[in-house]
Parts: C-alpha cells; sequence; structure tokens
C-alpha cells in the first residue's frame, strides 16, 4: 500500500489533519505503516496538488483540516475495490487493504475480504498450473534434473504456499469480523504534541520533510 492510498482511504471517512491522519494510518494497520510523519505531510501536499484532496477548514483550535475531493474518492474506491499501488506486493496490498476496510466505518469489509479470496484463489491457480506446466514442473525420476525447471517448481510451490496463507488468514479475519464490529470513527482530538498551524505541518518542530517515496 501507497501511504497515498492509506491516506485517501482515511479521509473516506470524513476530514482530518496531519498528525491525526498519520497516527490514524499506523493504528487502522495492526502497527504495519508507522512511516515517517515528515512522509506523511509530504504526501498530503503532494494529493492537493494532485487535486485529490481539499482544504475542509479548520479545527477549533486552528488545525488544517483536509477531505477528500471528488476525485480522491474514486481513487479510494479503485483500490479498495483491488486496484494494487504500483510495484507493491499483492501480500502487503491485502493485508492492509483488509486491516483499512475493517476499521472503517462505512465500509463493508465483508466484500473486500471475498473479492481478496477470489483474487488469491486465482493466485493458487495460476501457481498449481505452473507446477504442472515447463514453467514450473516438478522435477522428474531423471538422474539428470534440469536446474532451472526444479527452481521453478520452487518457486511455484512458494507461490502456492502464500496463496494458501492469505486464504487462511483471510478466512480469520472473516470470524474475526463476524464475531466483533473492529470500525471506529476517525478522532479529531488535538494530539498531545500537536499545536496549531496555517498549513499543515509536524509537531516540535519537525520540517516535514518526507524521508521515503509516498
Amino acid at each position: 500500500m501507497a501511504v497515498r492510498d492509506g491516506l485517501l482511504a482515511l479521509l473516506s471517512a470524513g476530514p482530518g489533519y496531519g498528525f491525526q491522519l498519520h497516527g490514524d494510518l499506523a493504528v487502522r494497520t495492526g502497527g504495519r505503516r508507522n512511516v515517517n510523519v515528515g512522509q506523511s505531510y509530504a504526501t498530503l501536499e503532494r494529493l492537493g496538488k494532485q487535486g485529490l484532496i481539499e482544504s475542509a477548514g479548520a479545527t477549533d483550535d486552528g488545525l488544517p483540516l483536509h477531505r477528500a475531493t471528488a476525485a480522491g474518492a474514486t481513487a479510494t474506491a479503485a483500490w479498495l475495490n483491488g486496484t494494487d499501488a504500483s510495484g507493491s506486493d499483492p501480500w502487503d496490498e491485502t493485508v492492509d487493504r483488509v486491516l483499512l476496510a475493517a476499521s472503517l466505518p462505512g465500509v463493508d469489509a465483508g466484500v473486500i475480504i471475498t473479492a481478496e479470496r477470489r483474487r488469491w484463489n486465482e493466485r493458487l491457480a495460476a501457481a498449481s498450473a505452473r507446477s504442472l506446466t515447463g514453467d514450473g514442473a516438478a522435477p522428474s525420476s531423471s538422474t539428470e534434473v534440469d536446474p532451472p525447471a526444479e527452481l521453478a517448481a520452487l518457486a511455484a510451490a512458494a507461490d502456492s504456499a502464500r496463496a494458501r496463507a492469505a486464504l487462511e488468514w483471510l478466512a480469520e479475519v472473516g470470524v474475526a469480523i463476524e464475531a466483533r464490529d473492529l470500525a471506529f470513527a476517525p478522532r479529531l482530538d488535538r494530539p498531545r504534541r500537536g499545536r496549531p498551524s496555517t498549513r499543515p505541518m509536524p509537531p516540535d518542530g519537525d520540517d516535514g520533510q518526507a524521508s521515503a517515496s509516498a
């Protein structure tokens, strides 16, 4: 998941300010996406320039609020519906997408899980098919084993194992959300280390510059 997709998904639940969104991203992904605060602010600035978010005024104590535009809402819907970030790992996309969906009010996490299960079943079928072809055939009983074919078989086995693990995890999440509603509304309480500002800036002197690509 790109930080871009995560922040846009959070804003689908309503307006938010920079430091709150930064913390919310970590909380709603179970600590998986505890990114540098400067990266969060830089990404919000970039989203504004791209027309995906806009100003939503400010909190009572002056913290600038952002909200998703129509284009931002469309981008979020595409990501939640399975459009992975460019160059991303399918496993990471699935876990982050499902965790965010489960935690965001108004999002049907069951639908997201069903779609993810379909995609992982397709990946499992593709990996299984490779094990029966020259792209990933299991080694024969011949005394001479073709190393590329053997490595391809092991790669196919790895893909199959990951797909089965993903399906097992998705089943576990399905049971969890059936047992308890995991969604919670965003909180606009001022962070203890926050400060009012006329523009999105991190707290306590952090210059808000990204240290990594968003």
